[in-house]
């Protein structure tokens, strides 16, 4: 079968014999099983086509229902960057910061020289050369 892109061209992958086309993959959907996937599904699905509204001052606001579902609160920081398609927005990966007291910092350094102490120990007994035994 010669299928055609939405471009005129030959699809590449279509004589592949697991090529599907969109009418095939619409009339037989493929239950998500992990989290992921569920999430991949469902953001991939076209209920999740919202209308937006970028304000004089740049600010663009996201409409619940799609926070709700891509688990976005107040004061995420996401990461804008153009594709090819358009405009692409994703969860930036924050980590905690710990800041450490300076008790626990020099209970830090302590454990470090205790460690530091416990490896020349052992380095010592490993360069002593063996008693030999008559």
């Amino acid at each position: 079968m010669d299928r055609r892109r939405t471009d005129g061209q030959a699809d590449p992958e279509a004589d592949t014999p697991d090529a599907v086309t969109s009418e095939e993959r619409k009339a037989a959907p493929v239950e998500p099983t992990s989290g992921l996937e569920q999430m991949q599904y469902f953001c991939n699905t076209a209920c999740m086509k919202s209308l937006v509204t970028v304000t004089n001052r740049g600010v663009v606001t996201l409409p619940a229902g799609l926070r709700r579902a891509l688990g976005i609160k107040a004061d995420d920081t996401l990461i804008a960057e153009t594709t090819p398609e358009g405009l692409l927005l994703r969860p930036a990966v924050t980590l905690p910061v710990e800041i450490y007291s300076a008790r626990r910092v020099r209970e830090f350094d302590e454990a470090e020289e205790d460690l530091s102490r416990a490896m020349r120990k052992t380095s010592a007994k490993a360069t002593k050369p063996a008693k030999r035994r008559r």
